[in-house]
């Protein structure tokens, strides 16, 4: 067994307790690190909108904006460029960041050789490319599918901002392959841990679809309705149970009375016991219109729930063994997703075998595993 050095390793967020799958990974790794007697600081720039509850920490968190730093326009064209307020507030903002930029390097400063920053998004990096990283290893990571990231400006700033990066991380090897096709030649992969492995899986004899997700358009809820609207009527016993709550709540609500299913779908808000949540289900759906390496669907297959999902990006195909442990179906084909879920449904065989196979084949994601590869990385950017 390799013996690791304990090094001081940063995470660097756009926010360290915004609710979502990036914090969620942030504070999963934080803790890992921590118990493997690394010495691990979390930074946000900013404060989030909607605060996710993190509890005792036993590493320090730092946020370098008391406000959130200004918005500014594009500055294409004469108009932009002639724009006196838009170019004060460029001004003002480019400061700002210098001023953010020089807190970074003294937290950088103090660290001792072989310290590694992790840059979990992408806007959070243009802060750390202006604080001074001599000496520090720089990690920077897309969260996301390269076909999602491609439909977003983000996909433009992961290109020019993570360029000189000692590593740029996917998560699958097919999309690090594309983001290399693209020029970024630093480009590797890491899949995600999975956050937790119940000592208790699912007993799966509750006639229940269980969704855990943000009410937003990237998670779908939408077409999982649509798709509900096909199952339900073939299977009058059954119940979609969603958890998660967004911006779209109001608008899915009144789809899903529209569309006749109020009696069958049970609307649970946020949890904060996941585990507990997918127990109570028999099958899983994941109804994304993008992914990358989805936390929730990896949840329920160590819950040994058998999983419907869209084929939505290159981690879930990695995830889910397709007509083993899960059945997939064509992005947005909700057709499609509907016959994988009436399988499930009607088969409490094939549930049970595929939700045992679950949660044996996503063990290959444990978080021994995953640590060790991180340290294992560590040490070849080292060299």
């Amino acid at each position: 067994m390799t013996a690791y050095s304990e090094r001081d390793v940063f995470f660097v967020s756009n926010s360290v307790d915004e609710l979502g799958g990036v914090t969620s990974w942030s504070h999963q790794m934080a803790r890992l690190f921590t118990e493997r007697g690394h010495r691990v600081h979390v930074i946000g720039i900013t404060e989030p909108a909607v605060v996710q509850e993190l509890g005792e920490l036993p590493y320090p968190t730092t946020t370098l904006y008391d406000a959130h730093p200004p918005r500014v326009g594009s500055a294409r064209g004469i108009k932009g460029r002639l724009n006196v307020a838009e170019r004060r507030l460029r001004a003002e903002r480019a400061a700002g960041m210098r001023e953010q930029a020089a807190k970074l390097t003294r937290l950088f400063r103090a660290a001792r050789p072989g310290a590694v920053v992790i840059v979990t998004q992408v806007w959070a990096m243009e802060w750390v490319e202006l604080a001074d990283t001599t000496g520090l290893t720089v990690i920077g990571m897309s969260h996301e599918s390269f076909a999602y990231s491609k439909a977003t400006s983000r996909f433009g700033r992961v290109q020019k901002h993570y360029k000189d990066v000692d590593r740029m991380l996917a998560l699958t090897r097919e999309d690090a392959d594309l983001w290399i096709r693209q020029g970024l030649d630093n480009a590797s992969f890491m899949p995600n841990p999975i956050p937790f492995m119940p000592e208790v899986p699912s007993s799966r004899t509750e006639n229940v679809v269980v969704s855990v997700g943000r009410l937003s358009d990237q998670k779908g809820i939408d077409m999982l309705l649509d798709t509900w609207a096909e199952v339900a009527p073939r299977h009058p016993d059954w119940t979609l149970r969603i958890f998660g709550s967004g911006e779209d709540e109001e608008m899915l609500k009144k789809q899903c009375t529209a569309l006749g299913l109020d009696d069958s779908v049970e609307w649970m808000g946020r949890t904060s016991d996941v585990p507990g949540a997918l127990r109570g289900g028999s099958v899983f759906v994941l109804s994304s219109r993008g992914e990358g390496f989805p936390l929730a669907l990896m949840e329920a297959m160590a819950t040994a729930l058998p999983c419907a999902a869209f084929d939505c990006a290159p981690g879930v195909h990695e995830i889910v063994q397709d007509g083993e442990d899960g059945l997939l179906a064509a992005l947005g084909n909700t057709g499609e997703l509907a016959r994988r879920l009436d399988t499930l449904m009607s088969d409490k065989d094939l549930r049970d075998r595929m939700g045992e196979a679950a949660r044996v084949n996503i063990q290959r994601y444990t978080t021994d595993e995953i640590v060790r590869r991180w340290e294992d990385l560590f040490t070849f950017l080292e060299r």
